[in-house]
């Protein structure tokens, strides 16, 4: 699907009454875990809960759209999913996420929505340290896509997207805000995932961007 018919398939789907959208987000893990637990929704707009699905990704490895996409696909066709949001792009610490690798597999919008801006200089110099081969092509994709800043009922948060306009991007955020500011899908998902992590006092620190601010492994901090 290109770019401008995922424009209008958004638009369209935007306003009926109770679109399909895809949410996924990552729970805490341990310093000394291999692998992180993410979940994937499907809500149907504003919050009803249709389907949801456990898997895990490798800390700070990079199967992470392979597996994000292959969770989503766990939950069934995937026609009837208008978008797909993101809680950040990256999910079990420093494994980042390839926007536009997963809207063409899927054949919607991806939007990853962030509470703050990134600090880029401290992203990069985190990954040349720790990640030395694989740097450059974690950091092209953490800033492949521009972040937009999206008013809301609380306080404004970012939100990058891929397959989409930045407006349609907002109002995707708000269409699936029930309250607060943060789309109930990425909140369903967040709970989700959560349930499958370690006890709190072993979990390791967490921060959020299009990737986190603070070390979830001990190895370096999480964009």
């Amino acid at each position: 699907m290109s770019t401008g018919s995922g424009v209008l398939a958004l638009r369209r789907a935007l306003g009926k009454s109770h679109p399909r959208i895809a949410g996924v987000d990552d729970g805490a893990f341990a310093r000394e875990d291999r692998f992180a637990p993410i979940a994937a929704v499907i809500v149907s707009a504003p919050e009803h809960l249709e389907a949801a699905r456990l898997g895990r990704v490798r800390v700070d490895g990079t199967d992470g759209t392979r597996r994000v996409l292959a969770l989503l696909r766990s939950l069934g066709p995937l026609e009837g999913i208008r978008a797909l949001l993101l809680d950040g792009a990256v999910v079990g610490g420093f494994n980042v996420l390839d926007l536009d690798a997963l809207h063409r597999a899927t054949g919607v919008p991806v939007v990853a929505v962030t509470r703050r801006p990134p600090n880029f200089s401290r992203i990069a110099r985190a990954l040349r340290k720790w990640f030395p081969r694989s740097a450059d092509q974690r950091l092209a994709l953490l800033r492949r896509h521009r972040l937009t800043r999206v008013p809301t009922g609380g306080e404004p948060i970012l939100a990058a997207a891929a397959g989409c306009t930045a407006s349609d991007a907002a109002w995707l955020v708000r269409r699936t805000t029930v309250r607060g500011y943060w789309p109930e899908p990425l909140r369903l998902a967040h709970l989700l995932a959560s349930s499958q992590g370690p006890k709190p006092r072993a979990r390791a620190s967490r921060g959020r961007f299009l990737g986190r601010s603070r070390p979830r492994t001990g190895r370096g901090p999480v964009a």
